[in-house]
């Protein structure tokens, strides 16, 4: 009975470690006598003792690697230091595990490598305003060096440019006279609409003034000729009235007279009168003298 005991631990302490459960996302690459044998997937799997071992256990998760800044040269000679952010998926775990020796490493240097190529390529201006084409051109460059590694760059971003201090202040400089730039010419076209805005005013006013001006002249003109319809409307019905009344032309040349006495309204200093009127005049003192007379004779 002892014996069973002693060799049922013994068993249990060879068996129990070559029962392997695989994670979700996890790839278990197994050798057997040496030489690969199979990638283990998620589940429940078994060793054989002795015959079957784990060379490496890979994630399969994408994975983000942030590298240290790279001092770069660009192609006006300016030093600069450009530090990278890499994402990566491993998707072949056999090739991950046999393919390159120290797999980040050999990324991390292959990324450096890319960014000092490319950036000797554009000069200091192009750098600081081509960021995605940079980062285009090197995941299509590392994911086709690192294929053969079994691993698939989904992207590169270019994370900090740092320009030497004096080309940093330089910079500043630009940007500050930039900005007072636009500030003046933002005023100056601030200025300029306010102008507009101001002469169109004071076109409008000048028009709405002369249009005043214009109504009020036709309204007068029009008062003035309705009242010379009336004036003219009453001494034709007068002279309708005296034609009816059959007055003979004493009674005209008195009328005439009467109206140009209105007419000079003890302003005129000299008023000419026709003969036909004086002689009607000098007819009518002489009658009054001769009613004088006869009353006088009659007294």
């Amino acid at each position: 009975m002892t014996v069973f005991l002693i060799l049922l631990v013994i068993v249990l302490i060879f068996i129990i470690p070559c029962i392997k459960i695989v994670p979700q996302a996890k790839g278990y690459v197994i050798e057997r006598i040496g030489s690969y044998y199979q990638t283990w997937s998620n589940g429940l799997h078994f060793l054989i003792p002795f015959i079957d071992r784990v060379a490496s256990v890979v994630t399969l998760k994408e994975i983000v690697k942030d590298f240290a800044p790279q001092s770069v040269i660009t192609k006006d000679n300016v030093t600069m230091q450009i530090d990278t952010v890499v994402y990566f998926q491993i998707t072949d775990a056999k090739l991950y595990t046999y393919g390159v020796e120290r797999p980040i490493s050999a990324i991390e240097n292959l990324t450096a490598t890319t960014l000092r190529n490319l950036i000797g390529e554009l000069e200091l201006d192009q750098t600081l305003t081509s960021r995605d084409i940079i980062n285009s051109k090197m995941r299509s460059i590392l994911d086709e060096a690192t294929d053969a590694w079994g691993i698939k760059i989904t992207r590169v971003e270019v994370k900090n440019i740092i320009p030497p201090r004096d080309i940093q202040e330089a910079m500043e400089k630009q940007m500050r006279a930039e900005r007072e730039r636009r500030e003046k010419i933002l005023q100056a076209e601030g200025e300029k609409k306010s102008s507009i805005l101001i002469a169109e005013g004071e076109k409008e006013s000048a028009i709405l003034r002369a249009e005043a001006n214009k109504e009020a002249k036709i309204k007068m003109a029009e008062g003035e000729a309705e009242a010379l319809l009336k004036i003219k409307q009453a001494e034709a019905d007068g002279i309708k009235l005296l034609k009816e009344a059959k007055a003979d032309k004493t009674v005209i040349a008195l009328k005439s007279l009467d109206a140009m006495a209105k007419v000079a309204d003890g302003k005129a200093t000299k008023l000419i009168i026709p003969s036909e009127i004086q002689n009607i005049a000098s007819l009518g003192v002489s009658l009054s003298e001769l009613i004088k007379k006869d009353e006088t004779k009659d007294k």
